[in-house]
C-alpha cells in the first residue's frame, strides 16, 4: 500500500506544533523553578528573563475579570486549535509552506498556552524587552510562536494564497 504524501505533510507539521508546545512548556517549567515570582534575571540592556502569571490574555487582557475569563479562553483556545488542525488536514496534499507553517505556529502556540490556563490557571510569561525605562508586556515561547505565525499569515494572505488565481486567463488561441 502505496502511503500518501499529504498525510505524511500533515503528520511532519503536527510533530512540528508538539515541538513548539514542548520548547514552551519545557521553558515555562525552568522559568517556575528557576526564578522567583516577580523576580527578573537581567540578560544584557535590553532583556530580562522574569516570572510573571498572566490571567488574562494578550497585554494582559481581561486579567481581573474574576476568574470566568480562564475558561473563556480554555473554550476559545480549544475551537482555534481544533480549526487550525481541520484547517491543516485539508490543505495537507498541497504546497502551501508559509501557510502551512504560520498555522502549525499559531497552533503549537495556542496550545501551549492552553496547557498552562488548564493545569495553572493562568499563563506563564517570562521574556521582557525593555527600550529605554518602557516595558513590553512579557512574553513566552508560546506567544512568540502565535506572533510569527500571525505574521506568516498575513505574508501568505497579502503576497501567496491566490495569487494563482488572480492571473489573467490564457487568450483563446485565433481560430
Amino acid at each position: 500500500m502505496e502511503s500518501n504524501p499529504g498525510i505524511k505533510r500533515f503528520i511532519v507539521w503536527m510533530v512540528f506544533a508538539v515541538l513548539v508546545v514542548l520548547a514552551d512548556q519545557a521553558t515555562k517549567e525552568a522559568i517556575i523553578r528557576w526564578v522567583p515570582l516577580y523576580g527578573d534575571v537581567p540578560i544584557n540592556d535590553f532583556i530580562n528573563l522574569t516570572h510573571q502569571q498572566n490571567t488574562g490574555a494578550a497585554f494582559s487582557f481581561l486579567a481581573g475579570a474574576g476568574g470566568w475569563q480562564r475558561w473563556f479562553f480554555v473554550l476559545l483556545a480549544s475551537v482555534v486549535s481544533v480549526v487550525l488542525v481541520v484547517w491543516l488536514w485539508r490543505i495537507r496534499s498541497s504546497n502551501l509552506l508559509v501557510l502551512s507553517a504560520g498555522l502549525t505556529l499559531v497552533l503549537g502556540g495556542a496550545i501551549g498556552n492552553l496547557a498552562d490556563r488548564i493545569r495553572l490557571g493562568y499563563v506563564t510569561d517570562f521574556i521582557q524587552v525593555w527600550f529605554g525605562s518602557w516595558a513590553f508586556p512579557s512574553f513566552n515561547v508560546a506567544d512568540s510562536a502565535i506572533t510569527v505565525g500571525a505574521a506568516l499569515l498575513i505574508i501568505d494572505s497579502l503576497f501567496l494564497s491566490g495569487k494563482e488565481k488572480a492571473a489573467p486567463p490564457e487568450a483563446a488561441p485565433p481560430e
